[in-house]
């Protein structure tokens, strides 16, 4: 199962709480393209697998839970400084 590290719970709280996200609300990641999507989700989709970790919750597509099941989504700084999700094994 997908880890969730402090650091990436932290970046995913300020998302949804700047996002003003209902309670319950989480990030969901599925396919998009040749890579992935992450986006708020009010609930997880029918078959999402749902991971909550460190007071945050994550909705994964089946596919995606799938190739990131041993893996785990961490936080990093871009090259302009902010904050991104990253996923590492």
């Amino acid at each position: 199962m997908l880890t969730i590290s402090e650091s990436a719970a932290e970046v995913i709280k300020l998302v949804l709480v700047g996002g003003d996200s209902p309670e319950g609300s989480g990030l969901r990641i599925a396919p998009a393209g040749e890579g992935l999507q992450a986006s708020i989700a009010a609930e997880p989709q029918s078959g999402d697998e749902v991971i909550e970790e460190s007071g945050v919750r994550v909705f994964l597509e089946p596919q995606v839970a799938t190739l990131l099941g041993d893996k785990v989504l961490d936080a990093e700084r871009d090259s302009n400084g902010e904050l991104a999700l990253a996923v590492r094994d």
